[in-house]
Formats: C-alpha cells, sequence, structure tokens
C-alpha cells in the first residue's frame, strides 16, 4: 500500500466518524488496543479533540482510498482551562493525527502532516503543537517536519512547530 493510493481532501462535519477512529489509531498507537473507544470519548481531555466538530477555527484533512477513510489529522485550538495534552497557548492549535495500522509507513502520515501544516500556514497561524508519547515512531515524523520539543507531560513529549 501507498500514499499515491489514498487522496487527500479538506475535513467536513461528515468527517467525524473518521476523525473519531483517527483519534482512536493515535492513543492506540501500539498497534493494541490500550484504551477503548467508549473510554477515549469519556475522557474529557481526550474526546475534546473530537467533541463539537468543526468549531470556527477547526481544520483538517482526511486520506481516503475508495470508500474508506484510511487516516486524518486535524488543528484545535483550546483555551488554557481546558487544554489539550499538547497545550502551549491559546493562540497555538494541537495537531491530533491518526492512521490505521494497515497503512502506517506508507507515507500516509507524513502526506497528511504536510497538507495541515500548510494550512496552518494558509491561516497565518504562528505555531502548531501537540503531545508523542515516548516509543511513538512518529516522533521521527514530527521532527522532520521540523517540530523540536518545549516541554513534558508524565510520558510524553510537547512538541511545536513554528510556522
Amino acid at each position: 500500500m501507498h500514499r499515491d493510493r489514498a487522496l487527500l481532501r479538506e475535513a467536513t462535519a461528515e468527517d467525524l466518524p473518521a476523525l473519531t477512529d483517527a483519534l482512536f489509531q493515535a492513543v492506540n498507537w501500539r498497534d493494541s488496543v490500550r484504551l477503548p473507544l467508549q473510554a477515549i470519548l469519556g475522557d474529557p481531555q481526550l474526546s475534546h479533540d473530537v467533541t463539537g466538530w468543526p468549531q470556527p477555527d477547526d481544520f483538517g484533512v482526511v486520506a481516503v482510498t475508495g470508500a474508506a477513510t484510511v487516516g486524518a489529522a486535524w488543528c484545535r485550538a483550546f483555551p488554557a482551562t481546558d487544554p489539550g495534552y499538547g497545550f502551549v497557548a491559546e493562540d497555538v492549535p494541537e495537531v491530533s493525527l491518526g492512521v490505521m495500522p494497515e497503512w502506517r509507513g506508507c507515507g500516509i502520515g507524513t502526506a497528511l502532516l504536510d497538507d495541515l501544516i500548510a494550512g496552518a500556514r494558509s491561516r497565518h497561524l504562528a505555531a502548531v503543537s501537540l503531545s508523542v508519547e515516548d516509543g511513538n515512531r512518529a516522533r521521527n515524523l514530527y521532527r522532520r517536519a521540523g517540530f523540536s520539543v518545549v516541554g513534558r507531560t508524565g510520558a510524553s513529549d510537547v512538541m511545536l512547530l513554528r510556522l
């Protein structure tokens, strides 16, 4: 499987199920279910990544092949009173990215992130941030894209990309 077989398009309100699936994959990046979907959706700090999608300043991209969504990446800004794991500041949206296991390592994550960063630049954002757990190979993707570590929460690094 290769990224050439997936089409990237802007995420819409109808993509909430795809973003929810991608969030599930992002949380369960170890290819095993650490948290079932109901636990993710029941955790306010995780579920706020998708709850009420899309808000006026939200933006994202989905990767589809045929009728299936194989990955998604999106940005949301959170208030300091309800931060995400990758929170840096209220004016720095947080990136969420998830790819279905059978599509990992095929360039889908890179394509999604590149498109998302282009969207952030076109919105004249100063930066975007994210959180990545120790051991997650997506860390290499984020480093290649120019993200750098700016903080630490538990077993995760908070990374920032200045645009």
